[in-house]
């Protein structure tokens, strides 16, 4: 027990979903209590129960490094705020050995009338730092942040990018033996986000527990050692770092080279669009999930419009099997294809590209799909639609017995000559 950072047993959080409904008249609420006194009797607010979590347990030791992944509403920041004491839990019990500090949202623990500045110390004394103490690390959080020039004023003022530089400055340099970050980096410009996630690597190497908790797989990748799956609310695995994303990358993904939607599938927001299938399909216009380098590939989109869509464009994603963007093309991508479909009628379609020889390496790859309206609405996405597999015989390269690294493997026009 020296060595355990965190203990979390059978956790669960219970919350309450009142209906759309709830506002209703005075007749009509008397009508349904003489309709169904029990039931109003029973549940007054006409609420429903939702588990966000539920049966989650695990222990982390000191100086591990964690990941939780998981799709929207898998419950991820639920645990986190429930290992922050923000939250209680509803069931169970979470045992936690050291200082926790924790950035879950953008500004949180923040006063917005406070300065920079003043946020700084009052953040270090709720971690339970002395005055001494903050101020030894003072002038490397300001410098961390780059928002020198706006330390003196109230963080009100701040922008959400300046909110989270200086949070995460806060949380990763005030030295808490358990440091818990959510998915907030998104919110910071590129180099910002590298910077960040080389101070986690150095935290973590510091020997310092951490649980991060993302959507970046690269990042995932780079920093935890093991990882937990949870979904609807439920821990699916617990894992080495680099089978855990393997399996949530690729789990539920269609092996036959075609996904077929099922109603269940496409919210009611992505009316009038209604995806029916995304196939993958070789030289021969057969539907299948494995491929040669060498040979051009299809992939195709079948959808539906039950009314007109003006200025819709169907694309695809291509990523790594750890996630990580090769490229995305729309369908409206040229000019002369953008005029003549700028108003789509009602009806049924299939958006396809051929992507040519000689494009990708060996392994696994990804497919997922978008419809949108250019920066109007987007009617439907789904980034892990379907997954293909590619053979590098025959590619370029291939008499040499090496690994040829990254995504794709280009067969390209060289020239050797003998300069006299």
């Amino acid at each position: 027990m020296g060595n355990l950072a965190i203990r979390v047993d059978d956790i669960g959080k219970q919350y309450n979903i009142f209906k759309e409904n709830q506002y209703m008249t005075l007749r009509e609420k008397i009508v349904e209590v003489v309709k169904s006194p029990v039931k109003t009797l029973l549940n007054p607010t006409g609420s429903e129960k939702f588990w966000a979590l539920r049966h989650v347990s695990f222990q982390l030791d000191h100086g591990q490094v964690l990941g939780v992944i998981g799709k929207n509403g898998a419950g991820k920041s639920t645990l986190l705020k429930i290992l922050s004491r923000v939250v209680e839990p509803s069931e169970g019990m979470a045992e936690i050995h050291g200082r926790v500090g924790s950035l879950l949202e953008v500004g949180t623990g923040f006063h917005p009338e406070l300065t920079g500045r003043e946020n700084i110390f009052l953040n270090g004394a709720v971690l339970g730092m002395k005055r001494t103490e903050i101020e030894r690390k003072f002038d490397e959080i300001v410098a961390f942040s780059e928002i020198e020039k706006f330390i003196d004023t109230p963080v009100k003022r701040y922008s959400s990018g300046m909110y989270m530089r200086l949070a995460f400055a806060v949380s990763a340099h005030l030295e808490p033996e358990i440091l818990v970050v959510d998915e907030v980096l998104a919110v910071g410009d590129a180099e910002f986000q590298r910077k960040c996630l080389g101070k986690m690597s150095d935290v973590a190497s510091e020997g310092r527990t951490v649980i991060f908790v993302s959507h970046n797989m690269s990042a995932i990748q780079r920093l935890t050692h093991e990882c937990i799956i949870l979904d609807k609310g439920s821990m699916v695995m617990r894992a080495p770092t680099a089978k855990a994303v393997d399996y949530y990358l690729t789990n539920d993904l269609s092996s036959s080279g075609e996904r077929i939607y099922t109603t269940e599938e496409i919210p009611s927001s992505a009316h009038p669009f209604k995806p029916v299938a995304v196939r993958v399909k070789n030289k021969a216009g057969c539907t299948t999930d494995s491929l040669l380098s060498v040979e051009p590939l299809t992939i195709e989109v079948e959808y539906e419009l039950e009314t007109d869509i003006t200025g819709l464009r169907v694309g695809i994603y291509l990523m790594t099997s750890q996630g990580d963007y090769i490229f995305t093309s729309f369908d409206t991508d040229d000019p002369e294809k953008f005029q003549s479909h700028g108003v789509r009628k009602a009806g049924r379609y299939i958006s396809q590209c051929t992507i040519p020889p000689d494009t990708f390496n060996e392994g696994r790859f990804m497919v997922g799909i978008n419809a949108s309206s250019y920066r109007i609405k987007r009617y439907f996405a789904d980034e892990r639609a379907i997954n293909f597999n590619i053979n590098p015989i025959s590619a370029p390269g291939m008499h040499w017995v090496e690994i040829r690294h990254g995504p794709i493997r280009p067969r390209l026009d060289w020239r050797i000559e003998e300069i006299h």
